[in-house]
């Protein structure tokens, strides 16, 4: 039995089932932000690596790299990013155009993008929108990777240009997914972009990798207020175009 099923069989440990099948792990991945304390061994998450690494790339170039942090050195890396947060010390231009500027948004992704921060700010967490503090105190959070045991640092190879993001996004979903498969959770998390020369200075990256984001892994906390909060997805019907022949 490894690890993960034994965690599964104690009844004082109350985690989500794990994902039975692949449809089962889409429709049960969601971006969890409260983690229970309970530990991710090493040899867990580099089987969810090798998983991962299964992923499709640009002529199997591969580009990803994995950083993982637990304990103390996780520990030193969020100390180090609450500093420059509380500093104002957020980049000015990050390392790849991730978004656009909070006012440049277009619809229909401003609406979907305002009605995602009311269900998260507003309505789980009851936190005003004018309340400045209460929403940088949610933030903060993130630095913790919302308090999962096991952080993630994802970068690419420069060298294959923009492909490698997409190939970043591959091995992304196929880790969440598997992480989905054992009974953990997840949270990709771009804010750490933000703060992406703390990264470099506390991480091993090489100036030809670019960080892509963070990502907290670890066992979903089923009794936080954070665990009813839901995204809807858009019906098909909204974002595809068949292209087929007429009937005869």
């Amino acid at each position: 039995m490894t690890e993960t099923a034994e965690l599964m069989t104690d009844t004082t440990t109350k985690v989500a089932p794990p994902a039975a099948t692949v449809v089962e792990a889409l429709l049960t991945r969601r971006s969890v932000r409260a983690f229970l304390p309970t530990p991710v061994s090493r040899s867990e998450v580099e089987c969810l690596l090798a998983l991962a690494a299964h992923s499709a790339s640009n002529s199997n170039s591969q580009p990803w790299h994995v950083h993982v942090l637990t304990g103390e050195p996780k520990r030193r890396l969020t100390g180090a990013l609450w500093q420059a947060l509380d500093a104002d010390g957020r980049v000015a231009e990050r390392e790849y155009p991730y978004q656009p500027a909070p006012d440049d948004w277009e619809e229909p992704f401003r609406t979907r993008r305002r009605v995602f921060g009311e269900g998260l700010y507003r309505e789980t967490l009851g936190i005003a929108p004018h309340d400045a503090e209460g929403r940088l105190a949610h933030h903060r959070r993130n630095y913790d990777f919302f308090g999962a045991p096991v952080g993630l640092i994802l970068t690419v190879s420069r060298t294959p240009l923009a492909g490698a993001l997409v190939d970043a996004g591959l091995f992304l979903q196929a880790l969440m997914l598997a992480a989905r498969h054992a009974g953990l959770d997840t949270c990709p998390q771009a804010s750490f972009i933000d703060f992406y020369p703390v990264l470099r200075r506390h991480l091993k990256i090489p100036d030809d990798q670019i960080i892509v984001c963070g990502l907290a892994l670890g066992y979903a906390d089923p009794e936080h207020r954070l665990s009813r909060h839901r995204t809807v997805r858009e019906p098909v019907s909204t974002f595809t175009t068949f292209y087929s022949e007429e009937p005869c």
